[in-house]
């Protein structure tokens, strides 16, 4: 038989005894709990009282604590201690293609689709079902297979909670060769290290003293208190000399904007987009846009926040989308049409997120923390995986629909790896809207420096407006709001259809 690592098409039945076979149940490790959850909502920054506080969560339609449902294929993970279960026909190809030297992973695609929400002590079980294993194909990674599996997930009385679909690439990964330099091509390089000195007198160097300290400060008069940009030696309204300065909150909107085309200068990436910011306390500042399309998201009016350069000669301020803002309320779909765009929101990546997304969805794939791993597998550094892409992604949609908004399914495509160091900035738009089922359907972008990192599809169920029917309780929710007890769990971790392993 032809090997895998022959990089010659495989024959039709490689994999075929595994196609369809069921893999034997595995069951968490841990009941749904309180601290599994907190430490998965502080990773993803999602501050859906639903989640962590009592008091809302009885008095919402939930009727009690309801875990993140972003967290569905996050509960049965073996962890460190717990591999993979051998019996898994996902395990198998996997071991098959290993042999053959496809020893890397990168996940693609997940789809989850929730029946209800998870509660405290529910115990949480799979069953996985290999869908699909591709013929080989070229990628930018490296030639590699596609193996798709479906999950249906149960609680301990076996009641259905939800189902995954999850697609991998198993590859192997091959030298990239490296580009020319960007000189060569007419671009400049865009190290900001390269970026000039910035002239430094007595009228400014309170500036970047600040600037240092991650403080953008804004000149201002100390007789009339007129706030001044760029700082000069004197007051143009008073005349008064006796300048001092005030740090701005960082926050602002878009005033008027600009793309320099030419001449490209070293130190910048292009496009680049040059804004004059209108802060909040009233003073206006030139600084570049980053994380933003100027032909697609920049517009007059913007909001914007402060972010910081760094790897040029001194901290340089930048503006970028906000941070995404939690509603308080929950949209009603009475208010809502088919077109309406989302706030436009944007989060920095870091390897501190990339790092405890990692841990809080028991992710322990040496790419997302160690980055000596990472660089041999062909990437440039440790990058986001899946299950955080898909939790900041339910995290922005949560904060723009409000707390009482109910996921029924999150659809999720990976482009892009998401390094630290990078911006993502999150558009969307409703899809669509039924009445009849009160769903909503949210397309949602999430793209970075490299291009769209996470293309996503959301389903919803809001409430109506009031005369609109009663609002329907969350599947699996009390009849009444009162507190949930933590159902039984029966045999525990050593029961019938086992732990992972």
């Amino acid at each position: 038989m032809r090997t895998v690592g022959s990089e010659q098409p495989a024959e039709q039945d490689l994999f075929s005894d595994y196609v369809g076979v069921s893999g034997l149940p595995v069951t968490a490790r841990h009941a749904v709990n309180e601290a599994m959850t907190a430490h998965w909502c502080d990773a993803m920054g999602d501050g859906n009282p639903s989640y962590t506080n009592e008091e809302f969560a009885l008095s919402s339609l939930h009727g009690g604590i309801v875990a993140p449902p972003a967290m569905l294929d996050v509960w049965d993970r073996g962890g460190l201690v717990f591999p993979r279960h051998s019996a898994s026909p996902r395990t198998k190809v996997m071991e098959r293609l290993f042999a053959d030297g496809f020893d890397s992973i990168v996940a693609v695609n997940a789809e989850l689709e929730f029946s209800r929400y998870l509660r405290r002590g529910e115990l949480v079980s799979n069953v996985e079902v290999l869908d699909d294993v591709s013929s080989l194909k070229r990628t930018a990674r490296g030639p590699g297979y596609f193996v798709t599996t479906r999950h249906r997930y149960t609680n301990q009385l076996g009641e259905h909670v939800g189902d995954l679909m999850f697609r991998m690439l198993i590859f192997r990964p091959e030298a990239r060769e490296e580009p020319e330099p960007a000189e060569a091509e007419g671009v400049p390089d865009p190290d900001p290290s390269l970026r000039p000195l910035p002239a430094i007198n007595d009228d400014n160097r309170f500036f970047w003293e600040g600037a240092e300290r991650r403080e953008l400060r804004v000149q201002r008069c100390g007789r009339c208190s007129r706030l001044l940009t760029p700082p000069g030696p004197r007051c143009p309204a008073c005349g008064s000399f006796e300048m001092s300065w005030t740090v701005a909150s960082g926050r602002g909107r878009l005033y008027s904007f600009a793309v320099p085309e030419h001449p490209k200068v070293a130190g910048f990436s292009y496009p680049l987009t040059v804004g004059l910011v209108e802060l909040e306390e009233g003073s206006r500042i030139v600084a570049d846009l980053v994380g933003l399309d100027p032909h697609d998201d920049v517009h007059i009016g913007m909001p914007l926040e402060l972010c910081w350069l760094e790897g040029a000669p001194l901290p340089l301020p930048q503006f970028r989308a906000p941070a995404p803002v939690r509603a308080a309320e929950t949209v009603r779909l009475d208010d809502l049409s088919a077109g309406d765009v989302l706030p436009l929101c944007s989060l920095p990546i870091t390897t501190t997120l990339v790092v405890a997304g990692a841990i809080a969805t028991r992710d322990y794939t040496p790419v997302h923390h160690d980055r000596a791993v990472a660089e041999r597998e062909g990437s440039k550094d440790v990058f986001l995986n899946i299950n955080t892409s898909v939790g900041l992604v339910e995290r922005v949609v949560s904060d723009w629909a409000g707390p009482e908004a109910v996921f029924r399914s999150i659809r999720l495509r990976l482009g892009a790896p998401g390094y630290p160091g990078d911006l993502l900035t999150f558009s969307g738009r409703v899809a669509a809207l039924d009445s009849e089922t009160g769903t909503a359907t949210i397309s949602l972008t999430a793209k970075d420096s490299l291009g769209d990192h996470a293309v996503a599809t959301v389903e919803l169920l809001l409430p109506r407006a009031p005369g609109a029917p009663t609002r329907p309780r969350a599947p699996g929710a009390p009849k009444a709001p009162t507190a949930p007890t933590a159902p039984t769990v029966p045999g525990g971790p050593g029961s019938p259809g086992g732990r992972r392993s």
